[in-house]
C-alpha cells in the first residue's frame, strides 16, 4: 500500500513530476488536525493545478486549526499501471497518506466529461463506488463546482454537495465534523442530517425538498490567497491569478456560468492591487491573468491597469487579459503584452442568431475589435462560434464563412505589420446546460452537427482559413450527462466498468461503450439530447434565478 513500493520505478512513468508533492508554498499537513480533508480534481496533475477554485478552497481549508487539506489528482495510465501491480492505493501528494484514511474527499466537479475519472479515483482509493456501500470506516465523498447545479446524474455516488460558493459553507461542515468527533458523538447520518439544514448543501440520501446555493456576499472581504501551489512541471494555465470579480451582467441565454454564478461581485481596485503584490513576491510567476467571466467588463479596468502597470514591470511581470469581449476590446488594455493572437467569442454570425442567444454585438462592433488589434501590431485572431443553437439556420452558418472573408480583407487595409494574417474559425457544439433558457431546448442531431462541421471545414479550407471544432460525440454526451436523472448512475458506472475513463480527453473517449451502456439502460443517446418537458431533475436546486425569468427569456429568444 505505503508509497515507498514504487517511488524508485517512478522514472519509467510520463512525467513523474505529477506524483512526487513538495510542491512550493505548499501547505505544511497538520499531523493531528481532527478533520482530515482531501481535495481531489478527476484529471491529470496538469489540468488540476490550473484550477483556480481548488487552490483557494486548498489554502482557505489549511488556514483552520482544526483541518488539514491535501490534494489527489486522477494518475495517468502508466502511472495506475505501476499502482496496481505494485498494490499502492491512491494516495495524497504532500504525505502520501492513502485517500481512504483521510476524513473526507472533495471531488471539484468541472466538466461531465470527467464523471467516470471520479469513479477511476475512487476504485484506486479502494473505496466503494456507491454511498449506499460505504459505512462510517470511508471518508465523505463530497461534490462541488458548476457540474454540481445538477448532482442527479452522480448523487448515488456522494455523500453530500456543496452547491455554489464554497468558501464559507465547506469550512463550516468540516468544523460540525470536528466538533461531533471531539465530543465523541459522529454518526455519520446525523451528521448529514445536522449539515443538510446549511445552504448550499445537497444531501442525496435525504428528502430535501429546495437547497438554496451557497453564495458568498462581498468578493472583497472574501478570502484569497496569494501565497499560492505553486506546481512542479508546466501546467495548463502556467501563471499567477488574481479573480477580479465574480459572475457576469451580460445574461447570454446559452451561457450556464452567466446565470449560476449571479450576482456579479467585484473586488475593489484598492483590494486587487494589494493581492497583486502580494502575489507577484510569493509566488514567482513572471505573468498574472486577471481572472472572471469576462474580464474586459470589469467597470474600473482602466484604472486598475494604471496602478498595476509600473509595479508589474518593477518585478517583470506581464498582465494577462483573458476572456476578451468584442464589445469591450480597447487595444490599450493590452498595450505592452504580446502581440500574438487574441480570441473573441462572437458565438453567431448573423445578427438575428445573435439577438437569439443575446449575445448584444454587432458586425460592426466584431470588425471595429479587429480592426483595433491589427493597428496594435496583432496579426492573429480566432473566432469562436456554436453550432446547433435554438433557430439557426443554413444563412446562420453561411455568414460564419462571409465574416472570416470581411476580416481577412480589414487585416490587409489596417495591419501594422507584414506578417501573414493567421486567422482560425473554432467552432462548439451547442449544449441545452440547466439554468439557463435553452435548458429545455434540444441538441442538433449528431449526423446535422457532423454535415454542418464538414461544410465549413471545406470552405474555410478553400480560403485558407484553419478550422478547428469540438468533437460531436463528446458534446453529445456532455449534453446527455447534464440533463439526465439518478438513472444515469448506472450508465456511468457501466461505462467506466467496461473501460472509458478519462472522457475529455478525445483519444481515450470511447463513443460505442457509453452507446452501449445507455442502450443496457433504453436510454438511448437521443433521449435527453431531445426537447425537454415536464419537471427537469434539477427541479429542487435553487441558484438564484426564478424559473419564470428563464421562461421568459426562451420566449423572448423564439420571436427573433
Amino acid at each position: 500500500m505505503s508509497f515507498e513500493k514504487i517511488k524508485h520505478h517512478l522514472l519509467t512513468v510520463d512525467k513523474p513530476a505529477r506524483y512526487i508533492g513538495g510542491e512550493f508554498n505548499s501547505a505544511k499537513p497538520k499531523k493531528n488536525a481532527p478533520c482530515k480533508f482531501l481535495m481531489c480534481f478527476p484529471d491529470v496533475y496538469d489540468v488540476a493545478l490550473s484550477n483556480l477554485g481548488i487552490k483557494i478552497l486548498y489554502h482557505l481549508l489549511n488556514e483552520g486549526k482544526n483541518i488539514t487539506c491535501e490534494f489527489a489528482f486522477a494518475p495517468w495510465f502508466d502511472m495506475e499501471k505501476l499502482m496496481r501491480e505494485h498494490e499502492v492505493e491512491l494516495y495524497s501528494l504532500e504525505t502520501k497518506t492513502p485517500a481512504k484514511e483521510f476524513d473526507m474527499l472533495g471531488f471539484s466537479l468541472q466538466y461531465e466529461l470527467s464523471y467516470t475519472n471520479i469513479l477511476y479515483m475512487l476504485d484506486l482509493a479502494n473505496i466503494p463506488l456507491r454511498a449506499s456501500e460505504r459505512n462510517e470506516e470511508f471518508p465523505l465523498i463530497i461534490g462541488g463546482g458548476p457540474c454540481s447545479v445538477n448532482p442527479q446524474p452522480i448523487a448515488d455516488f456522494f455523500d453530500l454537495f456543496v452547491i455554489g460558493d464554497g468558501e464559507d459553507v465547506l469550512p463550516k461542515v468540516c468544523e460540525e465534523y470536528t466538533k461531533l468527533k471531539a465530543n465523541g458523538t459522529y454518526n455519520k447520518r446525523e451528521f448529514l442530517q445536522k449539515i443538510s439544514t446549511f445552504e448550499g448543501v445537497f444531501v442525496p440520501s435525504l428528502n430535501q425538498e429546495k437547497i438554496k446555493k451557497a453564495q458568498v456576499k462581498d468578493l472583497d472581504k472574501t478570502y484569497f490567497p496569494t501565497k499560492m501551489i505553486v506546481p512542479n512541471l508546466e501546467v495548463v494555465h502556467n501563471r499567477a491569478t488574481l479573480e477580479i470579480f465574480r459572475g457576469c451582467a451580460k445574461g447570454c441565454r446559452f451561457c450556464q456560468a452567466g446565470f449560476i454564478y449571479r450576482p456579479m461581485r467585484m473586488r475593489k481596485v484598492d483590494t486587487l492591487i494589494d493581492l497583486a503584490k502580494r502575489s507577484m513576491s510569493d509566488i514567482g510567476y513572471d505573468e498574472m491573468s486577471l481572472s472572471s467571466l469576462s474580464t474586459c467588463d470589469y467597470p474600473y479596468l482602466r484604472e486598475l491597469l494604471q496602478k498595476l502597470k509600473p509595479i508589474a514591470e518593477e518585478k517583470k511581470v506581464s498582465i494577462a487579459l483573458p476572456s476578451t469581449r468584442v464589445d469591450s476590446f480597447e487595444s490599450e488594455f493590452i498595450d505592452g503584452a504580446r502581440k500574438s493572437s487574441l480570441t473573441f467569442a462572437v458565438e453567431a454570425a448573423t445578427q438575428r442568431l445573435r439577438d437569439v442567444i443575446r449575445k448584444n454585438i454587432t458586425e460592426e462592433d466584431i470588425l471595429s475589435s479587429c480592426k483595433k488589434a491589427f493597428e496594435s501590431g496583432y496579426s492573429g485572431v480566432k473566432l469562436y462560434f456554436m453550432i446547433g443553437l435554438p433557430t439557426e439556420t443554413e444563412e446562420d452558418i453561411k455568414e460564419i464563412i462571409t465574416l472570416a472573408k470581411k476580416i481577412k480583407w480589414y487585416y490587409k487595409q489596417y495591419a501594422k505589420n507584414k506578417k501573414p494574417l493567421r486567422l482560425v474559425v473554432s467552432s462548439s457544439v451547442f449544449v441545452p446546460k440547466p439554468f439557463t433558457p435553452f435548458q429545455w431546448e434540444k441538441q442538433l442531431p449528431l449526423d446535422e452537427v457532423i454535415k454542418t462541421q464538414n461544410f465549413l471545414k471545406n470552405e474555410l479550407r478553400r480560403l485558407g482559413i484553419k478550422y478547428s471544432y469540438h468533437d460531436a460525440k463528446s458534446s453529445q454526451l456532455e449534453a446527455i450527462l447534464c440533463r439526465g436523472g439518478r438513472e444515469l448512475s448506472y450508465v456511468i458506472e457501466d461505462a467506466y466498468r467496461n473501460g472509458c475513463c478519462f472522457d475529455s480527453w478525445t483519444d481515450k473517449f470511447q463513443y460505442d461503450k457509453w452507446v452501449e451502456a445507455l442502450n443496457k439502460y433504453e436510454l438511448g443517446p437521443n433521449e435527453l439530447t431531445k426537447e425537454q418537458k415536464g419537471t427537469l431533475a434539477w427541479h429542487n436546486i435553487d441558484v438564484g434565478v426564478p424559473h419564470e425569468l428563464l421562461e421568459k427569456e426562451r420566449e423572448k429568444a423564439r420571436n427573433f
